[in-house]
This record gives structure tokens, sequence and C-alpha cells, in this order.
């Protein structure tokens, strides 16, 4: 080989080896920069430190989750008492009074257990009542409305989480 290829040669290895040394200086910048937020502003801590603050951190967390499932729980078996069934049925009690202005409305909980409200309303006089039900049937005699609506209400399906 001649001096000119030799310098060819030399100049292209110096080049090959400065772009080497410029991607391991980017390389290394990254990682300090990763290391530093690992450390968080604590210069006097070292790795070790680091990884037991984000231990301690990820405990703290799982404990909050673990008592999140807690309170998940409780408000699924309180929900269970709400009266989220609901249905109302609209009639004409009266063959003089027109609008469908009487109705019957079926409040219940998961276990079918609630009350049934009935308004009747005539040509001069309105009159409302409240029945019971138990397990999906009045304590008391339902109407053919009433029934309706705790048969409507009843079928309404639960929305559990």
């Amino acid at each position: 080989m001649n001096a000119t290829a030799l310098g060819v040669l030399a100049v292209g290895l110096s080049v090959f080896a400065l772009l080497v040394v410029l991607a391991v200086a980017v390389r290394v910048g990254r990682l300090l920069r990763a290391y530093d937020g690992l450390v968080a502003g604590d210069e006097s801590a070292g790795f070790t430190a680091a990884v037991g603050r984000q231990t301690a951190l990820a405990q703290l967390l799982r404990r909050d989750v673990q008592s999140l499932r807690e309170d998940v729980a409780a408000t699924r078996a309180d929900l269970a008492d709400a009266l989220r069934h609901v249905a109302v049925v609209r009639y004409d009690a009266f063959g003089d009074a027109g609008g469908l202005l009487s109705f019957s409305a079926a409040l219940l909980d998961d276990r079918g257990d609630g009350l049934v409200l009935t308004c009747i309303t005539g040509r001069s006089d309105t009159r409302t009542y409240a029945k019971a039900v138990q397990s999906g049937a009045g304590e008391q005699a339902l109407s053919p409305e009433e029934q309706e609506a705790v048969a409507k209400a009843v079928a309404v399906p639960s929305r559990s989480a």
C-alpha cells in the first residue's frame, strides 16, 4: 500500500472512531439523565437507596389498592340495598279523566324489596297510596297496575361494575 491509501484509510478509521465516540457519549448522557431521575435530586444517595425508595413506594401503592378494593366491595354490598329497580305504569283510573294521569311506581332493591306508590287521579280529587313489597310480592293486595309496575321493576337488570 502506498502512503496515500494509508492516509485515506487512517482518516476513514478516525472518522469511524469519532462517530463511535459520539454515539457512546450520547448513550452515556441518556444513562446519566435516567440515573438522575432515579435518584431524584438526592446526590448523596446511590442506586441502592433509590431502589429502596421505589420499593417502599410500591408497597404503599399495594396497600392503597387493597384499601380501594375493600371500599369497592363494601360499596357493592351497600348498593344491593339501594332502590335501583324502578318502573312506572300510567293509566286512566276512571273513564271521566283522560290523559293517563294516574300511575303506579315500583321502587325495588336487588332482592325485590321496596315499595309501590300509586296515585289515582279523578275529576275532582287525587289519592296517593304506598304499599310495601317483599321479594317482589306485595304485603297487601296489589292492583293489576301495581303488579305490572312490580313485574317491570323486577325485570330491570342490575348494572354491576
